[in-house]
């Protein structure tokens, strides 16, 4: 295989040669790898995104290869060779596997996809692209999406190959196309959406001549299947940069098409401050809920800051006195919310989980300033339910006033909350609050069977719980027995 840098060589400096022998270095499987389709005659070369985060020094244990070789041949080469072996993308020239290696010290586990020399075209009214397979590797790159993930080394030789200057786009951080942004958007319009989540994943600046060709072909996305919109949604929002993608999504026309609640807040403006935009709060929130984080990016927590607003379009009201109000925001925005993760192809777990903060991400500020009732207090906690640390999370990163007197006020008034939530668990069971008698000790008391009065019964029975804390068992009977006086008479 020709090395396509021969003749500008200064293309490659000592640092990326570098880099690439690390890469080489730490994952010696690559070259066992690439021997093996050597002897069966065949090519094999490292490429795209894991050679563009070799370069930048962020490569993990996802390798991604592609090789002449047919995916029959692939799978004849691999199998002996790979702990585990996929065959769920071979239709579109994936083969995947799993490999544990031992590299220095570490044993490490490699998830590893080879995929043929393909060119993909999306026909004007199908969802799904058309695979053709390819003879050479420059005829694989010049299809890729843009030029920093156009790059590969070639195996067992080690020959760099950038055929469209990927090296000089990933120093500069730019996000070009190989060919002209129109040919590769019409290949697969989802890569409009992959260059604003690359933009997010790695603080890249979008070219001006990609911007354009993604404000002119947005329509193009309304092709691609819901499930892949949203797969790479999700990659964009829990990207580093989340703002600098939705932005561009926002921008360029795709958000009208997949996630038209979020341009619809730039028009609207808070009750609170009713010249701050819902929009740059609702990106603020976002941020402000990353923050937050404990354990790496949290999709339900980031989905419920983009979304917890969504209802205000809709609910906007401009009163007599000169404001503008929102009443009753979080309820439309929860069954916004919704719809549009149905439509999304979510989760039902998920989509009812975000749906839920959403729905209570303004509960908080119903009780005022306030002390807390423990009444209150088990109620909150209730009806969050196992979603309480995210709502504690959602609630503070929603306090965006720039008036430092208020959002210290804030703070310390949500403090005191989760201090009595604190305090009452520890007294009590909140997490799982239940009646004093259950459903089995109300039909023996009461003298009935099951049916829908002890359904009332179990109900009357909870909310006195949540009313007055833990009642012992006979003060327990006596306020049932009360309660069905009062029904039979």
């Amino acid at each position: 295989m020709p090395n396509v840098n021969e003749e500008t060589p200064s293309a490659l400096n000592q640092v990326q040669h570098r880099a690439v022998s690390e890469l080489l270095r730490v994952a010696p499987v690559a070259d066992d790898l690439a021997r093996r389709f050597q002897e069966a005659g065949f090519s094999l070369a490292l490429v795209g995104g894991s050679v563009r985060d070799a370069l930048l020094g962020r490569l993990g244990n996802d390798l991604d290869f592609t090789t002449d070789a047919r995916p029959q041949d692939v799978l004849k080469i691999m199998r002996p060779w790979a702990d585990a072996v996929w065959e769920v993308g071979i239709a579109f020239g994936t083969v995947a596997a799993q490999k544990d290696a031992r590299v220095g010290d570490a044993d490490r586990r490699f998830q590893i996809e080879v995929t043929t020399y393909r060119s993909e075209a999306y026909d004007r009214t199908s969802r799904k692209p058309e695979v053709s397979y390819g003879d050479s590797i420059e005829e694989d790159l010049v299809r890729r999406d843009f030029t920093v993930n156009a790059m590969a080394v070639a195996l067992p030789e080690k020959e760099f190959i950038d055929p469209h200057g990927g090296l000089d786009d990933l120093a500069s951080r730019v996000l070009r196309t190989p060919g002209t942004p129109e040919e590769s958007f019409s290949d697969d319009p989802l890569r409009m959406m992959r260059a604003a989540r690359f933009a997010a994943q790695l603080d890249f600046e979008v070219a001006p001549e990609v911007v354009a060709a993604m404000n002119e072909m947005a329509g193009r996305i309304e092709i691609v299947s819901a499930e892949r919109v949203r797969d790479e949604l999700n990659k964009l929002i829990l990207s580093p940069h989340p703002r600098k993608g939705l932005a561009l999504l926002v921008e360029t026309g795709l958000a009208d098409r997949v996630l038209p609640e979020l341009p619809a807040l730039r028009l609207e403006r808070d009750e609170h401050h009713r010249h701050k935009d819902v929009y740059d709060h609702t990106l603020i929130v976002l941020e402000q809920a990353m923050a937050l984080e404990d354990d790496g990016p949290d999709l339900t927590l980031r989905l419920a800051a983009l979304l917890h607003d969504i209802g205000k379009p809709r609910t906007r009201r401009f009163e007599k006195d000169g404001r503008v109000s929102f009443h009753h925001h979080e309820v439309v925005g929860a069954k916004m919310t919704k719809k549009r993760m149905t439509a999304l192809k979510y989760s039902n777990e998920l989509v009812k989980d975000v749906s839920r903060l959403v729905e209570l991400h303004l509960r908080f500020h119903g009780y005022g300033t306030g002390e807390w009732t423990d009444s209150a207090v088990r109620r909150y906690v209730r009806d969050a339910g196992p979603l309480l640390d995210h709502l504690h999370k959602l609630t503070r990163s929603d306090c965006t006033t720039r008036n430092k007197r208020k959002a210290a006020a804030l703070a310390r008034a949500y403090d005191g909350l989760e201090e009595r939530i604190a305090k009452l668990q520890e007294q009590e069971e909140l997490d799982s609050i239940r009646p004093d008698l259950d459903g089995n000790q109300i039909m023996e008391i009461l003298g009935v069977g099951p049916g829908p009065v002890v359904g009332r019964a179990y109900k009357h029975m909870l909310e006195l719980r949540l009313e007055n804390g833990p009642m012992e068992y006979d003060s327990a009977v006596a306020a049932l027995k009360e309660w069905w006086a009062e029904q039979e008479g």
